[in-house]
């Protein structure tokens, strides 16, 4: 799976989303490691790869690199961070010394055909 965050993919399923096509098998797999959440009344979709993950947020791609954690997950680039375990994240903005629990988290998923 190509490294370019929603490239491809997961952005082509969206784009596509009102052909009769069904979603190829690339598709798939990304929807696969994706989940999408609300912050604060926006959506946040989040795809996790190999030792980083990638967020799309208000328009803005973030990446944030797998740091160690003894129970969960926790990905950060320094000036943000997400935390979490199973279906439950938070959001941490050391530039703004906030932090912000993710929402209604689930698995994404494809647009029906």
């Amino acid at each position: 799976m190509s490294p370019v965050w929603l490239g491809g993919a997961l952005l082509a399923a969206v784009a596509l989303s009102g052909c009769a096509d069904k979603p190829s098998k690339e598709e798939q797999d990304a929807a696969k490691n994706t989940i999408v959440c609300q912050l604060h009344g926006e959506r946040v979709v989040i795809r996790f790869d190999a030792g980083e993950v990638r967020i799309l947020l208000g328009g803005d791609r973030i990446t944030l690199y797998q740091v160690p954690s003894p129970s969960g997950v926790r990905f950060s680039n320094g000036n943000l961070e997400l935390r979490g375990k199973d279906m439950e994240f938070t959001l941490l903005d050391f530039t703004n010394a906030t932090q912000a629990q993710l929402v209604e988290c689930a698995p994404y998923a494809l647009p029906k055909q």
